[in-house]
């Protein structure tokens, strides 16, 4: 059956939200395209799915990753600072060497001027991971372009 590709960005963008840390899941049915959301605790819990009993079969659900899991995380920025601010490259690398690295570098890329093209660099490479990701799971897309 196939998924929708809208709601697999949907999906890892809920899956984004814990920062990696497993607070929150996704889970795509093989069979139905449904996709399943799940948080550990607070105030998301509330929009929980009701998970099927059979959630950990690999064969027949797949977890939705998060940015971490397709490198879309410290590894992206530092190439877009070597494709866009290679001027700024160390200084970069050392804001993601530190707590806060992300409001650290949107206030760097918004004195560079720069905030605009790391948002689009971001969301085109966050769209080609997915859609690699899709294929490597033989996840036929519904809205494929």
């Amino acid at each position: 059956m196939p998924a929708s590709f809208q709601e697999i960005e949907l999906a890892f963008e809920w899956v984004s939200m814990s920062g990696g840390l497993g607070d929150y899941a996704a889970f795509l049915c093989r069979r139905t395209g449904k996709i399943y959301h799940y948080a550990e605790h607070g105030d998301a819990a509330e929009f929980n799915d009701e998970l099927p009993d059979d959630i950990e079969d690999k064969e027949k659900y797949l977890a939705i990753p998060n940015k971490r899991e397709l490198d879309l995380g410290k590894p992206l920025v530092l190439d877009f600072a070597r494709q866009y601010l290679p001027d700024d490259f160390d200084e970069i690398r050392y804001i993601f060497s530190r707590k806060g690295a992300y409001r650290k570098f949107r206030a760097f890329l918004a004195r560079r001027h720069a905030i605009d093209c790391w948002y689009k660099f971001e969301n085109e490479a966050t769209e080609r991971a997915l859609r690699n990701w899709c294929e490597m799971n033989a996840i036929t897309l519904a809205d494929d372009r």
